[in-house]
């Protein structure tokens, strides 16, 4: 009888184990607006499928950014942790990598979710979407690739969609051409004109070597300009599979639906074995694209077409899983990196950013616009449908949840700031473990947000703010996004307060007048923040001028291509399967 009984007893630990490990998927939109999902109030864009999603699950209404842009924010949720501790926040203006011959990236001695995962037997892949570095010292050391941080399996791209990796799209680099190209242009051809205008009025003999010295400062300066334009976009803008371009430059054409391929193939291939899924869209950075079936369909012009690609996208991810019937067993995740970029506005003036709703500021900025995001989590197996959350949660939470949901102990050696969800999912806690959150604006932190326990109140100190322009607009149309030092921020003393819990969109800072305890809770808040700061060690800073600049022996070219560094694997590999 014992016999029997054991068996059944360890049939049972099993089952119980499997059901205890769903497979995780988590889905990240590039640059989505907490207002533009119809689950939170957009009533003009059509996401049924992201809908479907919050409605069969949690709807986090307070859903936080680690940081407002892209690079930062992605080190955040990868490792769990504010990502000033890994060196992944710049001291500098450009806070996010342009180059994927940089050498700074996520360092090799953090710990990824997708490596915990891993080493408990997950599947794990990337598709989409990477942007936090490639490689350090060679390009064929690979140190900060995807498949060097916990992923068996890697497609997509290893930076970001950019404007200049579409033809006609226009440039990021608009003010750096102004500054470095045509003002030392004008400069030079004004002299020259000055100087040919004297020397005929015989005041003044210009010396041949000057001329022709700033002939040849000239044509250095527009040769290197047009060689930048002809080589940004094969450089920067191309796919990978695994350690391999295939691709080079991308193309746009049907690629939502290549990567919901490669991601549905995944899954596939994996129903028997748990996985791990990080499914990162490019959808809805600029520049802006959207296959023939989607064009032109939405209200809302190539933005709102392009969001109703990927809603289509996640729609055939549920899908899939509905037909191999995994859908009880996966947690399903999803959001955006930032809130919307309010300031993309094409050259013909079309409206290229996002909704925040009620939200004041967006990318770049911390202002909650630029940190509220989606936030929608389903596991219909242990996940009561039809929540909705009101506390504080972070990007940086996912880590700590995914981990304990696959039974890996968190790492020891290093502090961890995001917080298990599943004690709030499951209705086990009403309160957010989140008593403070630090919003920094890269490097720099901008703001705290103080949640004291057993209250309703959630207050918010901002030490400075961005200096919108034009003066009463909500972003920094004159420099694109936000910056945060010098003459574009004011600084507060005392901080600027609000009560986001009845201020949300932050319209009215409390005063001592309006607010009794004004210099209590900012005193609690400042305590916090300086305890905050101790913990911080000194780590290289991956945005370094060193880490951040293009470097020529770190470039990837297709194998044979030669200079052109072009080649199309995909067409190739369509033809052969044909």
């Amino acid at each position: 009888m014992k016999i029997p009984f054991l068996l059944l007893f360890f049939l049972w630990e099993a089952e119980s184990h499997t059901a205890s490990r769903p497979n995780i998927i988590l889905v990240m939109a590039d640059d989505l607006g907490i207002g533009d999902p119809g689950c939170y109030g957009n009533k003009t864009l059509r996401t049924p499928n992201i809908d479907r999603l919050a409605s069969g699950g949690v709807k986090l209404t307070q859903h936080l950014a680690a940081s407002p842009l892209c690079t930062p924010s992605r080190a955040a949720f990868m490792t769990g942790r504010y990502p000033v501790r890994s060196g992944m926040a710049s001291w500098s203006r450009t806070g996010v990598f342009l180059f994927t011959a940089s050498s700074g990236g996520l360092p090799t001695n953090e710990i990824t979710f997708a490596k915990l995962l891993k080493d408990q037997g997950y599947s794990t892949a990337l598709i989409g979407k990477w942007h936090l570095g490639m490689s350090c010292h060679s390009k064929t050391d690979f140190c900060h690739h995807p498949l060097h941080h916990g992923f068996n399996y890697f497609y997509g791209i290893s930076l970001t969609n950019l404007r200049d990796c579409k033809p006609g799209e226009g440039s990021v680099f608009t003010t750096g051409f102004k500054r470095l190209v045509f003002i030392p242009l004008q400069i030079i051809g004004v002299t020259l004109l000055t100087f040919a205008a004297l020397n005929c009025l015989g005041l003044l003999r210009m010396p041949l070597g000057i001329f022709f010295s700033l002939l040849f400062l000239a044509a250095l300066i527009l040769t290197l300009f047009l060689g930048f334009l002809h080589y940004f976009r094969p450089l920067n803008c191309f796919m990978m599979r695994n350690y391999e371009i295939i691709q080079q430059p991308m193309s746009y054409d049907n690629l939502t639906q290549r990567l919901t391929v490669e991601a549905a193939q995944f899954i596939q291939r994996n129903t028997e074995t748990p996985f791990l899924l990080v499914l990162s869209y490019l959808h809805v950075h600029t520049a802006l694209f959207s296959s023939k079936d989607f064009a032109g369909k939405s209200k809302h012009g190539v933005y709102g077409d392009a969001v109703e690609e990927m809603d289509w996208s996640v729609g055939q991810i549920l899908n899939l899983l509905d037909e191999l019937r995994l859908a009880n067993d996966t947690l399903i995740y999803f959001t955006s990196d930032q809130g919307a970029h309010v300031e993309e506005v094409s050259s013909k003036g079309e409206i290229h950013g996002g909704s925040n709703g009620i939200y004041k500021g967006g990318k770049a900025n911390n202002w909650e616009g630029g940190i509220r995001v989606p936030g929608i989590l389903r596991w219909p197996r242990v996940i009561q449908a039809g929540q909705k959350i009101d506390e504080p949660t972070s990007n940086m939470d996912i880590f700590p949840t995914v981990a304990k949901l696959a039974g890996a102990p968190l790492p020891e050696d290093r502090i961890i700031d995001g917080r298990d969800l599943m004690p709030l999912l499951e209705g086990k806690s009403q309160h957010s473990d989140h008593e403070f959150l630090f919003h920094y604006c890269n490097a720099y932190l901008n703001a705290v947000r103080w949640h004291p326990q057993n209250s309703t109140s959630i207050w918010k100190a901002f030490f400075f703010t961005p200096n919108f322009n034009p003066v009463g607009s909500n972003g920094c149309f004159a420099t694109h996004v936000c910056f945060c030092f010098g003459s574009y921020v004011t600084h507060h003393d005392p901080p600027l307060l609000f009560d986001i819990s009845k201020d949300p969109r932050e319209r009215n800072p409390l005063t001592p007048a309006t607010e009794p305890r004004f210099y209590e809770i900012l005193k609690v808040i400042q305590e916090a923040a300086d305890r905050h700061t101790q913990t911080l060690p000194e780590v290289p800073n991956q945005f370094s001028w060193d880490n951040f600049l293009w470097k020529p022996w770190l470039q990837l070219c297709c194998p044979s291509s030669g200079l052109s560094c072009q080649c199309d694997r995909e067409k190739q590999d369509k033809r052969l399967s044909h």
